[in-house]
């Protein structure tokens, strides 16, 4: 195994972003559905202002705890926006971050998703299930 092998190697490239000007969080459980990911950045522009999780959009559902409540689910969904759901000013990672380091933040922080961002730009997304991929590679 790589001491230092950058972060680069193993996060998500082409990524899958909501804006907060065009999309809604109807976009955004349509997006979790369609393209079976968990964690979505927040852009304006090329720069990172949050991220969105699928248990984020959970939270609100109803319709997985209680049967013929689609309707209360869209109703909140309307209410709120993707601002107020999700997180703000997230943490991230540089391109070059060695991915013992980007492991070690996913646990210390309890986290499983990290932006990541060079320049200012976001670059790409890595993942708790990227860094076990990783992982079953070395063996």
């Amino acid at each position: 195994m790589k001491k230092r092998e950058p972060v680069s190697q193993i996060m998500t490239k082409s990524l899958i972003t909501v804006n907060t000007a065009h999309h809604t969080l109807h976009n955004v459980k349509d997006i979790f559905r369609r393209e079976h990911i968990r964690h979505l950045p927040v852009t304006a522009g090329d720069k990172l202002i949050g991220m969105i999780s699928k248990n984020d959009i959970m939270r609100l559902s109803f319709g997985s705890i209680f049967d013929n409540q689609s309707d209360a689910d869209e109703a909140i969904f309307d209410m709120l926006t993707i601002d107020q759901v999700m997180t703000h000013n997230p943490k991230s990672v540089t391109s070059d971050t060695p991915i013992k380091e980007v492991a070690e933040i996913l646990v210390k922080e309890d986290f499983h998703s990290l932006p990541v961002v060079d320049d200012g730009k976001i670059t790409g997304i890595v993942t708790s299930t990227d860094i076990i991929g990783y992982l079953l590679n070395q063996y």
